[in-house]
């Protein structure tokens, strides 16, 4: 597997993993009393993060078929 399909792979998996931590960010951010408004950011900039990411991702030919690699092969 060359360097770019590897990216074909990595990409994807970054992005779900972004979207895994906004979601817990979001859920501790009910509980941060003080600090909510900072963790509800965090949440904010997690998915702003993977906008370039998605972009990059897209101009690489998208993803590569779900079966070929797992992240972790790449």
């Amino acid at each position: 597997m060359n360097e770019l399909d590897k990216l074909r792979v990595l990409i994807p998996h970054w992005i779900e993993h972004n979207e895994e931590h906004a979601h817990e960010f979001q859920q501790w951010a009910v509980k941060a009393g003080v600090a909510q408004a900072d963790m509800l950011m965090a949440v904010e900039q997690m998915h702003h993060v993977n906008i370039p990411l998605e972009r990059a991702l897209e101009r690489l030919g998208g993803p590569l078929p779900a079966g070929d690699y797992t992240p972790h092969e790449a």
